[in-house]
């Protein structure tokens, strides 16, 4: 019989988790099919991006909600540090209560928007927003869904280009995964300066290998009942445990409390979350200095004795790949199918569909009951 992440699909089936157990085992396919879009799009896309990044006044704006607003803090710093133009993470729930804070009519500005859906109604809103703060603002729309109002109301807009994501991007699961992974590397790809996407195809393989490797550890550490999951990362890794540390609160239905935080920052307050009945979970940087630091708390809270688990993933962890020397904003989505498969576990564990942890509607897969203020009434 098949097994798909140490499970029969008949069983996932059964439990409400085939979509999202196939959604995070795909991801490496989606990845390469992600290639052959970019390698398509790639005159185009340099066509409309011509030379902003290059210049000094650019803004680039990376927005989004939830996951999606996780993805552009991933990759902004890295973004920002290879070229002159001004490239920050702003999320669409901030840009709507504080735009001016944040937008400047007169200075040339490209927005970024990831959209699983494209239809959450802080995405279209912060597009209006642009669109009327800022004149002759640009919209590149990074997104899984053709049919959503993002896409279609960019359809035929000079100013405006679509980049769609692989089908079978668009999860069909209440969390975000293999929209969440391609979204990211979308965005690390077109807006990077390393145009090699054989990277990709690097990616794919790791990931394909990761997910035999740690689907059985993986499994087994989310068989066992846990109250609280530290996620903990440095630089780019940071966002990368936001969004671990959501899958988690996703997926248990808030029965399982998470967090993030930096290797540094966890002792300044957030360690006293720590009990005897919490994982830690440390991503593991590229980056030698950063790594010498995560070994210096992992020793402590080694020493203290005080978590249920402490885990490492990722350069030199408990769960390992055999990764290039390659950033960590590139590593990331390799990381994140630990992370994602974990909170899977967890949900099952729990008796939960996993599919749609929120069978009351309290939660939804494309958010609910946002009322929209015009800008211009306060």
């Amino acid at each position: 019989m098949t097994t798909l992440l140490q499970r029969d699909i008949q069983t996932w089936r059964d439990i409400g988790g085939l979509h999202t157990a196939e959604e995070i085992a795909h991801q490496p396919a989606i990845w390469r099919a992600l290639a052959g879009i970019l390698r398509n799009e790639q005159a185009a896309l340099a066509a409309f991006l011509g030379d902003a990044l290059s210049n000094p006044q650019q803004r680039v704006i990376l927005t989004g909600a939830g996951s999606s607003a996780y993805v552009g803090e991933i990759v902004a710093d890295t973004l920002n540090a290879a070229w002159p133009a001004q490239i920050r993470a702003i999320a669409t729930t901030t840009l709507l209560t504080h735009h001016e804070l944040y937008l400047e009519a007169d200075a040339p500005t490209l927005l970024v928007s990831f959209a699983r859906s494209g239809d959450s109604p802080e995405s279209l809103a912060a597009v209006e927003l642009l669109r009327q703060v800022v004149p002759g603002a640009r919209f590149l729309n990074i997104t899984c869904n053709a049919d959503g109002k993002l896409a279609r109301q960019g359809a035929n807009d000079a100013n405006t280009y679509n980049l769609l994501m692989p089908e079978g991007s668009c999860d069909r699961g209440f969390a975000m995964t293999s929209s969440f992974s391609s979204m990211l590397l979308a965005a690390l790809s077109v807006l990077g300066k390393d145009t090699d996407l054989s990277r990709l195809d690097t990616l794919a393989q790791l990931g394909e290998q990761a997910l035999r490797d740690w689907s059985a550890p993986v499994a087994d550490l989310g068989s066992t009942p846990v109250q609280r999951v530290v996620y903990l990362g440095s630089g780019p890794l940071e966002a990368l445990a936001k969004e671990a540390a959501l899958k988690i609160l996703e997926l248990t239905g808030g029965r399982v409390m998470a967090m993030a935080n930096t290797a540094l920052g966890f002792r300044h307050g957030p360690k006293s979350a720590v009990t005897t009945e919490s994982l830690v979970i440390l991503l593991r940087s590229s980056k030698p200095l950063a790594r010498q630091y995560e070994d210096d708390l992992l020793k402590e809270l080694q020493r203290d004795s005080v978590a249920q688990t402490c885990l490492t993933v990722g350069i030199g962890g408990d769960l390992s790949a055999d990764a290039p020397a390659w950033l960590d904003a590139w590593l990331a989505p390799l990381w994140l199918l630990m992370a994602q498969q974990y909170a899977l576990h967890q949900s099952a564990l729990l008796q939960l569909r996993p599919d749609n942890p929120f069978a009351g509607g309290i939660v939804n897969r494309v958010v609910q009951g946002v009322t929209i203020y015009g800008h211009d009434q306060f």
